[in-house]
């Protein structure tokens, strides 16, 4: 099987920039989302990305135009009924995915694969509100998906090797790198190694070790990582870092993994990232 057609579930940052990077690349992109606001400004970010690419001479007005042309909006899931492909991108909310494969069950062909661009959560589990726990995967996309090279390939349970191959085919024809993690362990491969690490920056910062801007500096000068956590983490989003770790806890239930104090206490105080302006860092 090729994939031809792309459903993405979720017009956020991460929905967003899997759209435009699969239309790009040439395949037909139906987005669902929840919101007319929602997706208008989805697609006036990827306009807006176009454009700048255009004005810098990465592609052409011509290129930035057909991109547009295979990307089409809806407010109705049952328009993904006959998509090769869906990607679910929304909140890391275990309930709200689950509703979303439950309802994606019942619409979509039988030949459609299951993919959840999760960066934590069991896919066997999710897959439990299919029929189709064989032809459902983890692709795990990193934020921005058009310019971050690697994507996580995660087994379920009952993951077929066919559907890795064809994810894998498809990883590539976006130009980008798959790995393939073979167990569905929380958190994966790239936040099973993170994650720790954010946690440990948080405690150097209680702790008075270092100030936060110290801590990113160590990390980027010392380590040569191109953002430090705090940077990254207000870049993404302090309540995803928040959710993945609780998440990560509960399934491992070792108090290494519980989301430390002054994590909690951001969130508390509305300082969620670049998204809202303020987080560790004000923007």
């Amino acid at each position: 099987m090729r994939i031809k057609n792309v459903g993405v579930v979720g017009s956020g940052s991460m929905g967003t920039g899997i759209a435009q990077i699969a239309a790009q690349k040439g395949y037909d992109v139906i987005v669902f989302g929840i919101s007319e606001a929602s997706l208008n400004n989805m697609l006036e970010s990827i306009r807006a990305v176009l454009d700048k690419g255009v004005k810098k001479g990465r592609l052409t007005e011509e290129e930035k135009q057909e991109t547009l042309s295979r990307i089409r909006v809806t407010k109705d899931l049952a328009d993904l009924k006959e998509v090769d492909l869906v990607i679910e991108a929304i909140i890391e909310k275990l309930e709200a995915k689950l509703d979303i494969f439950t309802r994606l069950e019942e619409i979509c062909s039988a030949h459609t694969i299951f993919g959840s661009n999760t960066s934590t959560m069991s896919i066997t589990k999710l897959a439990n509100a299919t029929k189709r726990a064989d032809r459902m995967a983890g692709t795990h996309f990193f934020n921005p998906a058009p310019v971050m090279k690697l994507v996580e390939i995660i087994r379920g349970y009952y993951t077929s090797d066919e559907t890795v191959a064809i994810l894998k085919d498809f990883v590539a024809s976006l130009g980008k790198v798959s790995i393939e993690v073979k167990k569905d362990s929380p958190g994966f491969v790239v936040n099973r190694l993170m994650l720790p690490q954010f946690r440990e920056a948080y405690l150097v910062y209680e702790e008075g070790i270092a100030s936060l801007e110290d801590i990113d500096k160590a990390m980027t000068l010392g380590l040569n990582h191109p953002m430090g956590p705090f940077a990254l983490m207000d870049f993404t989003g302090l309540d995803i870092a928040y959710d993945s770790l609780m998440y990560l806890y509960s399934e491992f239930a070792q108090p290494n993994w519980a989301p430390p104090a002054a994590l909690k206490r951001m969130i508390n105080a509305g300082r969620l990232g670049k998204k809202v302006g303020k987080g560790w860092y004000d923007y």
